[in-house]
């Protein structure tokens, strides 16, 4: 658990976040995320609050002690969160808890993406920012451990403060700057963006679409 609390105040320090803002994510005291990792109190973290806290570093559940995945018959369960990811101009993320789960076969998710299962989990999209490529109710399965370090093209997952929203990155040569768009033209594209000052939740690598 020592080592939990190591690294949860080090992904802290390295998105220049603070304990009380964290704190108040969780809906707790100001000082609970302080107490947890200087005191050791609660002994380990509650699972709402592992996953709200995974989901917005985006790192495995296990990296914060979570459980490893679980498989039920050669089915990968993948947790399908209670949050919309705006592909408009922004929604506001109160609540990130767990509102059920999706499985998938799991020799076809090993040939979508090698990142282990308890890096995966689904929102739903909401508004008509990135259409034609997604439509208001998608479901996008989001892997978090494809965000800021393998850093690509791609569509994305973004946090900015507490919203959440779905856009095409694209990399600008160099690689320290990158344009944040929409596949709709009606809506604005951000250029010149400085990537550090961008909190990449994950990459999207799938969506589901009901007919």
């Amino acid at each position: 658990m020592d080592n939990v609390r190591a690294e949860l105040d080090r992904l802290i320090q390295r998105t220049n976040s603070d304990y009380a803002g964290l704190s108040r994510l969780l809906g707790r005291n100001s000082a609970y995320i302080q107490q947890f990792i200087k005191r050791g109190t609660p002994r380990k973290l509650d699972d709402e609050d592992r996953r709200t806290l995974a989901a917005f570093f985006g790192v495995d559940e296990q990296v914060l002690g979570g459980p490893p995945p679980a498989t039920k018959h050669g089915m990968v369960e993948v947790p399908v969160l209670d949050v919309r990811a705006s592909a408009g101009y922004g929604a506001i993320a109160e609540s990130e808890n767990r509102q059920t789960c999706f499985g998938f076969d799991e020799r076809w998710l090993k040939k979508l993406t090698p990142s282990r299962s308890s890096s995966l989990s689904i929102v739903t999209v909401t508004g008509d920012s990135m259409e034609p490529t997604l439509s208001d109710g998608d479901e996008v399965l989001v892997d978090a451990s494809d965000h800021a370090s393998r850093l690509r093209d791609g569509i994305y997952a973004l946090r900015s403060e507490d919203t959440l929203v779905v856009k095409r990155v694209a990399l600008k040569p160099g690689g320290r700057q990158i344009t944040i768009g929409s596949d709709n033209p009606a809506y604005p594209t951000w250029s010149d963006v400085d990537r550090g000052s961008v909190h990449i939740v994950g990459r999207v690598i799938w969506f589901g679409r009901a007919l």
